[in-house]
Parts: C-alpha cells; sequence; structure tokens
C-alpha cells in the first residue's frame, strides 16, 4: 500500500502502464541548401516546406503569422543512438554539467523528433518558407503550428545557469 502512496505523492519512479502504438505520417518534405546535420549556424539558412499537395487547403490564414513552429522528425539519427545515453554533457560541452537528455535540446533522443520556432517569410499554394530551421533537406514534416505569443511565450521562464543566453 505504501508503494502506491509513494507514488500518488510522486516520491518514487512510477510505471506508466501500457503504452500506445504510435504511427505518424509526414505531412511534407523540408528543402534546405543544408544537407548535413550540423550543431549551429542555422540562423539565416532559409528553407522550404513542401506539404503533400491535398494539404494545401490546410494553410489557409498561416500567412497572417510572423513565426511558425516546426515539428519534424530526425530521420537520420541511427537508431543505436537514439536514446542511447540518458546523461550527456550539453552540446558536448565538457565544461557544462551532465545533465538528463530531456534537460538538453540533444537530437539523440529516443524518438528523434525535432521542435523549431522559425520566422515564416512567405506562403505560396502547398509550400512554406522558412527562415532558421533546424533540418537538414529531405527531413519529413510532421506538423505545422502557428506561434502565437500570448498562448506561447511564458512570462517568468526560468532555465539553468549553464544553459546562458
Amino acid at each position: 500500500m505504501w508503494e502506491v502512496v509513494k507514488g500518488w505523492l510522486g516520491l518514487g519512479p512510477q510505471d506508466p502502464g501500457p503504452l500506445p502504438r504510435v504511427v505518424l505520417q509526414p505531412i511534407g518534405v523540408v528543402r534546405s541548401p543544408v544537407r548535413q546535420m550540423r550543431p549551429y549556424g542555422w540562423e539565416g539558412v532559409e528553407a522550404r516546406i513542401v506539404l503533400r499537395p491535398a494539404l494545401a487547403q490546410a494553410l489557409l490564414g498561416l500567412e497572417g503569422f510572423s513565426h511558425v513552429y516546426v515539428l519534424f522528425y530526425l530521420h537520420e539519427v541511427p537508431s543505436e543512438l537514439r536514446g542511447a545515453r540518458l546523461q550527456i554533457h550539453p552540446g558536448g560541452r565538457q565544461d557544462l554539467p551532465l545533465a538528463g537528455l530531456f534537460a538538453t535540446r540533444s537530437q539523440l533522443r529516443p524518438n528523434p523528433l525535432g521542435l523549431t520556432v522559425c520566422p515564416l517569410l512567405r506562403v505560396s499554394h502547398n509550400v512554406l518558407w522558412v527562415r532558421g530551421l533546424d533540418a537538414i533537406d529531405g527531413t519529413p514534416v510532421l506538423d505545422i503550428k502557428p506561434y502565437i505569443p500570448h498562448y506561447d511565450a511564458v512570462p517568468g521562464a526560468q532555465v539553468p545557469p549553464w544553459v546562458g543566453g
């Protein structure tokens, strides 16, 4: 009984129970001049997100937003590296403290998903032009959502000192 109480109070590990299988289909693909992953230097990169033509109507009204979230699948992360290390030094920097994988922006996650907020430059038919998307050419795109400052910006959000910025 006390194990159950500890779980309710968040005092010990908890079993999530059975997890449903998740199957996603890309809605489009990234077209970028960048062909290989790199850790930094994405700020000025302009890329296109080409959606399946049948989804073009889903872009109606998106051109009025200055920024979008892009959720994408990091398809080139080797399966043996996905979640292989649960604690890492952020950015591979030994001068930064060891952190749990979910406290970092590492690409080597159990589910290799990328999420970036990018300036939206233009929308035409089934194509979005964005800047600063840290995804290489050919990356599958899973979803696009508008960035809405009064929902998405969190006043007073805090980060550990090692994050900087």
